[in-house]
């Protein structure tokens, strides 16, 4: 046996609790695909009817090492439906309630060979036998040896050292695979580390599918029965839109949804002017749907948009208004259409200067972080299968987190908290400071709960869902060019400004800090629109 703990030692941990959303989840609208669609419970992906499992048996359990060193846990699905078969286990970090899943096959192949068979052999990956990690129980790692034309999606767990039933999990047909990649760091300690997978290719057209399974590293290379063995599943359906929401599905997900958004209570919250090399002088008024903005092209210098010179107009378009404002929604498949990403566009008409904190001083940035517009966004992952949201991506600048459900903060039921940035307004999931920079000096991103919110669906417009096939795509969308002016200004002036009035050692720490920075946080130019962005067709950046 492991070294068990004694019961004065025992302490509960997280994953001990299921986690649950904070409200039950509504009966979302029913699809016109009879016996299927989306929030049925299962998919087919051609050949190959999958559903997903979210119960679990715990097989042991590790209790130290990993994040925060609670721990991991290993699981096996169950129960399994009938007719179903397992595909592999799950792991997961202590330091989290219970949330995750995994994916049962069943063969739903007419003509063929079986798209699922036995395995003819295990290989053991990793024994925690010899261990000197508290744990609790024994725990075995085993990699399936798939039949020729086969591939294993999955691990078998056990607390023997005996070889488990060959009938234990099935491999999948190597044409309904798809390449795999490490995805988030679950555990490690002594020579292995645990991760993940998801699959290589990710956006609204590649067909792999997440199994919701885990692979092992030891001593910090693949071993050959782990990563490169592993693959996740491929929809060969190719109708990517059958389990997609619909029309009245996206705006039940949306009512159940919608982030709150607080923005920071000193943060000033119409459309700008068009602007076109050779006629500075005379500016274009937008239309009120962009259908005057040049179509295509690229980000040539050619337009651009900025604010009115007037005064008075210039002011109140920097800003804005939060009681007209609206969100902008791009839904698109993701995972081989297992999953519905809602992308939600928020667009800010000024991005103001930015603050830096250099040990214990707060510095004013002048000029440097100021353009004109700014467009950032939150995403919501919802799985497929049951309607219920995994996760939530917060744009930080020009990279984000996905953080997952059981870490959010929900207020009015299942609807996620962010906030927005002083100045810069990068999403963050919980409020204070985050300092981008290390040792104590960077640019600061401060956020608060204050009374100025926005329900991103309380007004809100679909710009783009490709899959249904009746969304006309606003004109705006399809603007190419830069959303403000370029700012002239030279940042090395601005920094030898500020760095006067700082000791040696910390202007030269500045200085490299700074220097650093993307062009988007620096404010040299206006960013591009939406459509622009590289997770438009693919994965969001981290």
């Amino acid at each position: 046996m492991g070294n068990l703990l004694s019961p004065v030692e025992t302490k509960a941990i997280p994953i001990d609790t299921i986690f649950n959303l904070p409200s039950p989840l509504p009966s979302w609208p029913q699809s016109v695909i009879n016996g299927g669609g989306f929030g049925s419970g299962r998919i087919n992906l051609g050949g190959l009817e999958v559903q997903q499992i979210s119960t679990f048996n715990k097989v042991w359990a590790i209790e130290e090492g990993g994040p925060d060193n609670r721990g991991a846990s290993f699981f096996e699905p169950s129960p399994i439906p009938d007719g179903y078969f397992s595909l592999g286990s799950y792991c997961q970090p202590n330091n989290t309630s219970l949330f995750g899943w995994v994916l049962v096959g069943k063969d739903d192949c007419c003509t063929g060979p079986p798209s699922l068979a036995i395995p003819v052999d295990y290989k053991l990956i990793w024994s925690s036998e010899n261990s000197n990690l508290k744990q609790d129980g024994i725990g075995y790692i085993w990699s399936p040896v798939p039949p020729e034309g086969y591939n294993a999606v999955g691990n078998v767990l056990t607390n023997s050292h005996e070889k488990p039933d060959l009938g234990k999990i099935r491999c999948v047909r190597s044409d309904l695979t798809d390449s795999c990649e490490h995805d988030n760091f679950v555990w490690g300690r002594d020579g292995i580390s645990i991760y993940n997978l998801r699959p290589t290719s990710r956006g609204p057209q590649a067909l792999g599918v997440s199994v919701g399974t885990f692979t092992t590293e030891t001593n910090g290379t693949n071993t050959p029965s782990s990563t490169l063995s592993l693959s996740c599943l491929k929809n060969r359906d190719f109708n990517l839109s059958a389990c997609m929401p619909n029309r009245d599905q996206i705006e039940a997900l949306m009512q159940t949804y919608s982030p709150l958004i607080y923005f920071h209570p000193d943060d000033p919250i119409s459309l700008l002017l068009l602007h076109e090399r050779g006629k500075e002088s005379n500016p274009v008024p937008v239309d009120s749907n962009g259908t005057n903005l040049p179509q295509g092209g690229s980000s040539d210098a050619l337009y651009w948009l900025d604010l009115p010179s007037y005064k008075g107009s210039k002011e109140r378009v920097m800003k804005g208004d939060l009681n007209t404002s609206e969100t902008y929604l791009q839904v698109k498949p993701m995972f081989g259409g297992t999953y519905t990403d809602i992308a939600i566009w928020v667009f800010y008409p000024f991005n103001g200067p930015a603050r830096a904190k250099i040990k214990f001083i707060n510095v004013n940035l002048g000029r440097i972080g100021e353009h004109v517009g700014d467009w950032e966004h939150l995403t919501l992952r919802i799985s497929n299968f049951s309607g219920q949201l995994h996760s939530v991506y917060f744009s930080e600048h020009s990279k984000g987190i996905w953080v997952n459900s059981p870490e959010l903060e929900f207020e009015n039921g299942n609807k996620p908290v962010a906030y927005s940035s002083l100045h810069g307004h990068a999403f963050y999931p919980k409020p204070g400071l985050v300092l981008q920079g290390s040792g104590g000096i960077g640019i600061r991103n401060d956020t608060a709960k204050s009374k100025t919110t926005m329900d991103a669906g309380e007004r809100y417009e679909i710009v783009s869902a490709e899959y249904l096939g009746t969304i006309s795509e606003p004109a705006w969308l399809n603007y190419a060019r830069e959303w403000g002016p370029k700012i002239e200004y030279n940042i090395a002036h601005e920094l030898k400004m500020i760095g006067r009035f700082l000791p040696g050692k910390l202007k030269a720490a500045f200085d490299k800090i700074i220097k650093g920075l993307p062009n988007e946080v620096l404010g040299q130019e206006g960013p591009t629109g939406p459509k622009m962005k590289s997770s438009w067709d693919g994965d969001e950046r981290v």
